[in-house]
């Protein structure tokens, strides 16, 4: 089956097609900062945000592909309220990563499958993550060493890479970690008749 993907991200199109989906990648390029500084000023949770930014980005694409099946993903960092995004530079890695340190915090993985701009179906995936203490020499070679790739990873880490170092304890899904609750979502393709097992 074909499906259009409203995002740039590699690991979510290869999650997909390793599941044997045909992906199409249309990225949808939304003010993320100031749809989610507006969302919180009107007192969203952070799964509230998750969802919201998941289907502005499939409902931003689902308009100019009539017909097309559109997913669309968001995963927010959500540390007892606080709200992480992607950091811009190694210095708001250092501090993100000093912040989340010793602590447990909440991945939120949401997609939205949307149809000519109709939703069909969500989920939000929570994960929890319980981070080791890092010690500020660790994190200072951590970030110099994975800037390139963390600075794509809210809460620079990635699982798949030396990020799972960082963790004494993981509940949750490994695929929502990635962002993207796959299993939720073939299991809802497979209820529509659309995958065959």
């Amino acid at each position: 089956m074909h499906i259009t993907l409203a995002s740039s991200s590699q690991i979510r199109a290869s999650l997909l097609r390793n599941a044997g989906l045909e992906v199409e990648i249309r990225p949808a390029r939304i003010d993320e900062d100031a749809i989610r500084a507006a969302l919180e000023a009107e007192g969203a949770t952070p799964r509230d945000l998750a969802d919201a930014l998941a289907e502005m980005k499939a409902a931003k694409i689902a308009a100019r592909a009539p017909g097309a099946m559109v997913l669309g993903a968001d995963q927010i960092l959500d540390l007892k309220g606080r709200v992480f995004s992607k950091p811009g530079t190694p210095q708001e890695a250092r501090d993100q990563l000093a912040a989340l340190s010793g602590r447990t915090h909440r991945l939120l993985s949401a997609l939205v499958v949307l149809r000519d701009g109709v939703p069909l179906w969500r989920h939000v995936a929570e994960v929890r993550l319980a981070m080791h203490p890092l010690s500020p020499g660790f994190i200072e070679s951590y970030v110099d060493r994975n800037w390139e790739s963390i600075r794509h990873a809210v809460g620079c880490y990635k699982l798949e890479e030396e990020g799972v170092r960082l963790f004494s304890k993981i509940e949750g899904d490994y695929f929502a970690v990635l962002g993207l609750p796959l299993t939720e979502f073939l299991n809802w393709l497979r209820a529509r008749g659309e995958l065959s097992t």
